[in-house]
């Protein structure tokens, strides 16, 4: 797809191999460095989402009427002077609980503007007709990274060190900005208004809510992942506590079902190609609601095992076909001049609804139990097709 697109994606895979390799590393030194609790670990995961989320509102404006490519390149750069600067305080021997926090913020604000400037950048690096295949390999990018990462970075902090992983993030967010920088070309500066007024900062908002393609679709995922990641403590709660798993088995339970990604990523080009992106989903949007209930199953031993893989791999074989299909159905849904502001709206409402959820489902957890927790959100995730009800994604004219 060309050589601007190829360095984009090199870019978007070292970021992405590095973020997978520090999966874990900030709690991993908050209780083995730090001596946090696990109501702190809790407050650490949930207040770099949330904050991030509120800082990044004013970002989607900053964005839109900015060129794209050094936004990209600064914002990787602040991700990686946050992350370094935590070895550093490790090794002078002056780390602390609130500077991981601050970092945890500052790295989902600037992945926010990261994420919103990519997103309207694509379209210029990628003609229409291959959007598809772009967001099919960024997809199967972040899925083998998920297979490889964690696996390794767990076995680089128990043998080199609990930083060891996050300097390895910190590096991949340097060479992200090298390769964005590689990419050349020129870009077009976006027209500027005189100056930004209030209702620019909810702009991406408004439009998404008024979009009939876009407002139901942002629902839906926002629901289905916000209950899904909702579940991931409390499985992890349930399978590494009462039901005794090894963390061997833990790992593996999660690791290898990421190859369902890789292979529906792969493959979503050529489904699409064959059903079209409407009915593709639709399909795929109700059939990976159908797999979380099946956690309540989850045993001790071997089948409890298979269960937990079985499950996983089924949910995130059907995320891989959906998720490109649905980044390019809001690609092509919105126009050029409000991709930023939507894209920020998307990430920023999607980051605070996982924190709220995770939140709120830990706290049932703690009434009901784990098991009954995730139930609970297997059966709401069976709801959520209702949620596009209210009407039908549009057709927007698919490239032949």
């Amino acid at each position: 797809m060309g050589r601007r697109f190829g360095w984009l994606w090199a870019a978007y895979a070292v970021s992405t191999y590095g973020t997978a390799l520090g999966f874990g590393a900030f709690a991993f030194v908050a209780i083995t460095v730090l001596g946090a609790s696990a109501a702190q670990v809790s407050l650490l995961s949930a207040c770099g989402l949330a904050v991030g989320a509120v800082l990044a509102v004013p970002l989607g404006p900053w964005v839109e009427f900015r060129r794209k490519r050094p936004v990209m390149i600064v914002t990787d750069l602040v991700r990686c002077a946050a992350m370094a600067s935590v070895p550093v305080a490790y090794w002078l021997g002056v780390l602390g609980f609130g500077q991981l926090v601050v970092v945890a913020v500052v790295v989902a604000t600037a992945k926010i503007a990261f994420t919103a400037a990519s997103g309207a950048f694509l379209p210029t690096v990628v003609a229409p007709a291959r959007l598809l295949a772009a967001h099919s390999r960024f997809e199967s990018t972040q899925w083998s990274a998920t297979v490889v990462g964690p696996m390794v970075g767990g076995a680089a902090m128990g043998l080199l060190g609990p930083v060891t992983t996050i300097v390895a993030d910190a590096a991949g967010y340097l060479l992200s900005a090298v390769g964005v920088a590689a990419i050349g070309g020129t870009e077009e500066r976006p027209p500027r208004p005189d100056r930004l007024r209030a209702g620019d900062l909810v702009e991406g908002w408004r439009y998404l809510w008024r979009h009939p393609t876009l407002r139901p679709m942002f629902l839906d995922v926002l629901a289905v992942n916000g209950l899904i990641m909702a579940c991931e403590p409390l499985l992890t709660f349930l399978m590494l506590g009462p039901l005794g798993f090894p963390t061997w088995q833990y790992g593996l339970a999660f690791a290898l079902p990421c190859l369902g990604g890789i292979v529906g990523s792969r493959l979503a080009p050529r489904i699409v190609a064959r059903w079209g992106r409407q009915r593709v989903l639709r399909v795929f949007g109700v059939a990976r609601v159908c797999w979380p209930v099946g956690l309540v199953a989850v045993g001790p031993g071997l089948r409890g095992l298979l269960t937990v893989m079985v499950v996983e791999f089924g949910l995130i074989l059907c995320i891989g076909v959906f998720n490109p299909a649905m980044a390019t159905e809001r690609l092509q849904a919105t126009d050029p001049g409000s991709r930023a502001r939507m894209l920020a709206a998307w990430s920023t409402t999607s980051s605070a609804t996982i924190a709220l959820l995770t939140t709120l489902w830990g706290l049932l957890a703690g009434l009901t139990g784990p098991r009954l927790a995730i139930g609970a959100a297997g059966v709401l995730l069976l709801a959520t097709p209702w949620l596009t009800s209210a009407g039908r994604p549009a057709a927007t004219p698919e490239p032949a």
